[in-house]
């Protein structure tokens, strides 16, 4: 039941967003399960917490990125409306 392994530290930064949930996930499901000894549960509950961090940093991403888009057509749209003028 327990798996290790679920996203290594150094690969981490190669996983996506779909593929860091899908991983939480499946170590939540393995933590509520039980069944584990303390040190397994432990590990799981760090690599969980590694796999949160990555999800939230996905998201940050994501966001900025369509702050950015969203900057640059106001600015586009602002500019077009400076020359009609």
């Amino acid at each position: 039941m327990y798996h290790k392994g679920v996203v290594a530290k150094d690969t981490e930064q190669e996983v996506d967003f779909e593929q860091a949930l899908e991983k939480l996930e499946q170590t939540v499901q393995t933590l509520e399960a039980g069944g584990l000894t303390l040190a397994q549960a432990t590990s799981l509950y760090e690599e969980g917490m590694r796999l949160a961090k990555t999800c939230g940093q996905r998201l940050d991403t994501a966001e900025l990125k369509v702050t950015e888009l969203q900057n640059a057509f106001l600015n586009q749209v602002e500019e077009r409306e400076d020359v009609d003028e």
